[in-house]
């Protein structure tokens, strides 16, 4: 089985921010803009479509 930082390789963000995007998303089932708003208010500059 590959490692966790493997599985993110060649990506534009650290796996931190992937996973955490993902998490929100699925969890409070978020649309992606939200989650997008959500990002921005934590410095994170990203499009819905990235997400």
């Amino acid at each position: 089985m590959s490692t966790p930082n493997s599985l993110y390789l060649r990506h534009r963000f650290p796996p931190e921010i992937i996973s955490h995007c993902v998490w929100l998303y699925f969890r409070f089932t978020l649309s992606y803009r939200d989650v997008e708003e959500m990002m921005a208010v934590r410095g994170v500059q990203l499009t819905y479509e990235t997400v």
